[in-house]
């Protein structure tokens, strides 16, 4: 990546504001110089509110890049020709769903902190040691959370831990191993772990803001993807052992959509249409957009008409029906479980966007402990989730397969359209030096043209190809980059 920039901060529009009122902090205008600028505690904050801001903006994305190419969403007739070439499996380094940049530009607010904010307690004698390692350790964790997504869609991607701020050098950045960079990732964040708050004093900050317990959980997350199992339970044991956090009772469901920020969430990147914070999540669900409905599989698993029963996560609180096999997805559009009750006015766009909740580490827990031979364990935690769903309990044969499928199906029951499916399907076919490797192939088939199939089968036996190319104007910018091999033509 070729980088060059004037020596001014990174900007926010002046109307930018991120969740809630009490947070917000406006940067200064643009061309005001570094000296200038990073004088007070108050600036760092600024800063700080405009990753979270920017992060939070990605949210369409996030579930795009989580959902497109498994096996639960499907696309209708007004999704564009970007986001379906991928679900058709034609993909090429000039899809826009190949710019990584906007990953980038949260990095480098991090960065920017991280550099900057020892450099503003010289100058502001406010600002406590308490004060500026708890804003570090959130600049930490936002970095190494935006740098997991890029090693899930990228691979392998330029490992960049210096702000880029000066306006008279280039910098050419090579691609790092994404298993390395994922190792320095949790390097970081176990040594920044310590200075991250407990708690915060609003659910919209405690939920919305770093804290140790969403340490926890991408700690977890990223250990899991090593297949590190110890570690990812050792993590997932801190959150369990903390009381802030509960499964909601089946009844309650829903309210982790809305109105948000349950007791079961850990980590949530807000929205609140009511002061212009608004996510794409609605308007690429919603029935008239047209853009993704759930899948066959997601429809075998929620709706009544194929037998499904799932009474809580499933139909009128997963998907809603409109009419024969004519259904969307309801978590972000709905404002009840109901399937009648529509989010409108400044509501419609307020459904955030989870990124980690208790249900969702307990069943990496579960996956971690099977992966361990740890059997009853990983039954009794998937058969807490069934049972807080009303469904009945699973009686499985001590196998690692078996217990892997059984968690993928309950992972996808539980966590279905939250931008986890290709994730977790991509962690299947990783393991145990891609043991499995035809089964995630089979599913990242099965929707795609008939005529394409055996074509794109034979392909996929290279996991290169399970990762996205960087875009072909990103290779030329930086001559540093070298091409994901599986996309040289």
């Amino acid at each position: 990546m070729k980088v060059k920039v004037k020596y001014i901060i990174l900007v926010l529009l002046l109307s930018t504001q991120f969740s809630c009122n009490d947070w917000i902090e406006l940067l200064p205008p643009g061309g005001l110089i570094r000296e200038e600028f990073w004088q007070t505690k108050e600036d760092v904050t600024a800063v700080l509110m405009g990753a979270y801001e920017s992060f939070a903006t990605l949210d369409g994305d996030l579930f795009q890049y989580g959902e497109m190419r498994g096996d639960m969403v499907q696309y209708d007739r007004n999704l564009g020709g970007t986001q379906r070439n991928i679900m058709d499996g034609n993909i090429y380094p000039t899809n826009g769903m190949s710019n990584w940049s906007n990953f980038y530009r949260v990095i480098n607010y991090t960065n920017e902190i991280i550099k900057n904010a020892p450099l503003v307690q010289e100058i502001d004698d406010t600002y406590t040691d308490y004060q500026l390692r708890s804003i570090v350790s959130e600049a930490y964790f936002l970095r190494s959370l935006a740098y997991f997504y890029l090693v899930r869609i990228f691979k392998d991607v330029p490992l960049i831990v210096e702000p880029t701020e000066s306006d008279d050098s280039e910098f050419y950045y090579p691609k790092s191993d994404g298993d390395e960079v994922c190792r320095a990732l949790l390097v970081d964040l176990e040594a920044n772990r310590q200075f991250a708050p407990s708690e915060y004093n609003t659910p919209q900050e405690h939920r919305g803001r770093a804290t140790k317990a969403a340490y926890d959980a991408l700690i977890a997350d990223i250990a899991l993807w090593l297949f590190d199992y110890e570690k990812c339970i050792q993590y997932v044991e801190n959150i369990e052992a903390n009381i802030e956090y509960v499964l909601v009772p089946s009844v309650q469901w829903f309210t982790m959509y809305y109105p948000g920020n349950s007791l079961e969430g850990i980590f949530e990147f807000q929205f609140d249409e009511a002061t212009g914070q608004t996510n794409d999540t609605y308007g690429i669900t919603n029935r008239l957009s047209y853009n993704y409905d759930p899948s066959q599989k997601a429809l075998e698993m929620f709706a009544f008409d194929y037998g499904a029963a799932e009474l809580y996560r499933g139909e009128d609180s997963g998907i809603k029906k409109y009419g024969e096999d004519d259904y969307i997805i309801w978590k972000y559009v709905g404002r009840a479980p109901d399937g009648r009750s529509t989010r409108s006015g400044t509501i419609q766009g307020g459904c955030n966007w989870i990124v980690y909740r208790l249900a969702d580490v307990l069943l990496m827990k579960a996956e971690a402990l099977s992966q361990l031979e740890r059997y009853s364990e990983a039954s009794n935690i998937i058969n807490e989730i069934r049972e807080r769903a009303d469904v009945p309990p699973l009686v499985l044969p001590n196998s690692k397969n078996v217990f892997e499928d059984a968690i993928l199906e309950e992972r996808a029951l539980e966590l279905a359209f939250e931008g986890k499916r290709w994730f977790d399907l991509l962690r299947m076919g990783r393991r145990n030096n891609f043991a499995r490797k035809s089964d995630l192939i089979e599913v990242i088939i099965q929707n795609v043209p008939s005529t394409q199939k055996r074509i794109l089968a034979t392909k996929l036996t290279n996991p290169m190809g399970w990762y996205m190319p960087i875009l072909e104007s990103e290779l030329e910018r930086n001559l540093a980059l070298v091409q994901n091999p599986y996309y040289k033509f």
